[in-house]
């Protein structure tokens, strides 16, 4: 999983970067990318690594990428040459300020919010008038294109010329002819609100915290935290009276956004969980292994984890008839431990 986060300047963004990846402040140059990977936080993974403890234990990871901002400018802060990177993202953070400081004017969350989804929005017409002008060129010119590209472009570019992201209507960029842009506005985002340290409220704002998908996050404190030994990250949660680190709560809302879920793959030499998209067939969850065992795909032998837990191991799940042979439409469920039979 791949999540862009991208913020107006002094909104903290490299504060909450620097929290999400676990990572101690440093310097970078002016318009500098980062990119930050961390493990996805699994106690399956973990109980399920002690029953296997000589083999490698991989867990789930999400890949954070912080683009630099060249300047300081009020409109379109980030240059054209970067928001192809920013595409390759499967969802985006927006980082917005609701925190004061000394020279800061006050915030203004959703005036911000509302630039940064107009970068989106701008960043997208960029794209869409170009291929546009493209097309209409051929189609003066006599040359065959597939017309329903066309009319779903124009579709788009009706939601995009009233200032309206991609999101809002999710059927128009997911069409199939239309995957291929890539269209910023119409990725999941998951709006941070940065908030002074002694905040954990989410600012009321009309018509945002109910349509976008919204938590609070205390940059400096989370940043703070990230840096600690474990045992004295539990009492500071406590003091602060947050649930869990920002890494472990930006990546559950995260899988929750995009749809996602974990399944593992066990054995002596390797215990290791897999990303896919809820509602993935077994065949397809092959795939994302090798593309061998989805070609030559023959069963599924399924395990549920909490059935592994309650059995105490596989010989006891085999007698319980917990563990079950799937075929390749299976859909496999969260928390699934499969291991897949093929021929090739």
């Amino acid at each position: 999983m791949k999540v862009g986060i991208i913020g107006l300047p002094g909104s903290g963004k490299s504060t909450i970067f620097q929290a999400l990846v676990q990572q101690g402040k440093e310097i970078v140059q002016k318009g500098q990318n980062r990119i930050g990977t961390v493990r996805v936080p699994d106690v399956r993974v973990d109980e399920l690594r002690s029953r296997y403890p000589r083999g490698k234990t991989i867990y789930a990871q999400v890949e954070y990428f912080l683009p630099g901002v060249l300047g300081h400018k009020k409109e379109n802060i980030y240059d054209q040459k970067i928001w192809p990177r920013i595409r390759e993202n499967d969802a985006l953070i927006f980082v917005v300020r609701n925190f004061s400081g000394l020279g800061l004017p006050d915030p203004t969350p959703a005036r911000d919010f509302n630039q940064l989804d107009q970068e989106l929005v701008f960043a997208d017409l960029v794209v869409l008038e170009k291929r546009l002008e493209r097309l209409l060129l051929d189609k003066k010119r006599g040359v065959k294109k597939n017309p329903e590209e066309l009319n779903l472009l124009m579709e788009c570019q009706k939601f995009l010329d009233n200032g309206m992201p991609l999101r809002k209507s999710p059927e128009l960029p997911t069409s199939r002819l239309l995957k291929g842009y890539a269209f910023v506005s119409a990725k999941p985002i998951l709006v941070l609100f940065n908030n002074e340290d002694e905040d954990d409220q989410l600012p009321e704002i009309e018509n945002l915290t109910s349509s976008e998908d919204c938590m609070v996050i205390r940059g400096k404190l989370e940043q703070e935290l990230s840096q600690m030994p474990d045992e004295e990250a539990k009492e500071f949660l406590k003091e602060f009276n947050i649930p869990a680190s920002a890494m472990t709560r930006v990546i559950k809302r995260s899988y929750t956004l995009l749809g996602l879920l974990s399944f593992f793959t066990v054995g002596s030499d390797e215990v290791k969980a897999w990303t896919i998209k809820a509602g993935t067939k077994a065949i397809d969850a092959a795939g994302a292994i090798h593309s061998d065992i989805k070609k030559g795909f023959i069963r599924a032998e399924v395990l549920s984890y909490e059935d592994l837990m309650d059995a105490g191991n596989y010989q006891e799940a085999k007698k319980r008839g917990t563990l079950r042979l799937e075929g390749k439409n299976y859909i496999v469920m969260d928390g699934d431990i499969i291991e897949f039979r093929f021929n090739i």
